[in-house]
């Protein structure tokens, strides 16, 4: 599972699933042994928990490169690895 990103300590990855593929675009956040699911094109958290605030910066994330994760899931769909995407700052 490729990572796509890195920020205050999240880390973001998306699954490749060529032949078991997903109808939800979606990328899975990691923080000090937390894990979350958030939706590409809503920023919603699908499954799992981040502590709030972490949470909320992953959102934001979502909100500013909506475009890129939607790109980068389209070229693992396809089997190809995406570019990594900017962090926050």
């Amino acid at each position: 599972m490729p990572e796509i990103s890195r920020f205050f300590g999240i880390i973001i990855r998306m699954f490749m699933e060529i032949e078991a593929q997903h109808s939800l675009p979606h990328f899975h956040a990691y923080y000090q042994g937390h894990v979350a699911v958030f939706g590409i094109e809503s920023g919603d958290c699908l499954a799992g928990n981040l502590p709030r605030k972490q949470a909320r910066l992953v959102q934001a994330w979502v909100e500013l490169h909506r475009d890129e994760l939607l790109n980068a899931w389209h070229f693992l769909q396809a089997g190809r690895l995406p570019k990594a995407i900017q962090p926050l700052q």
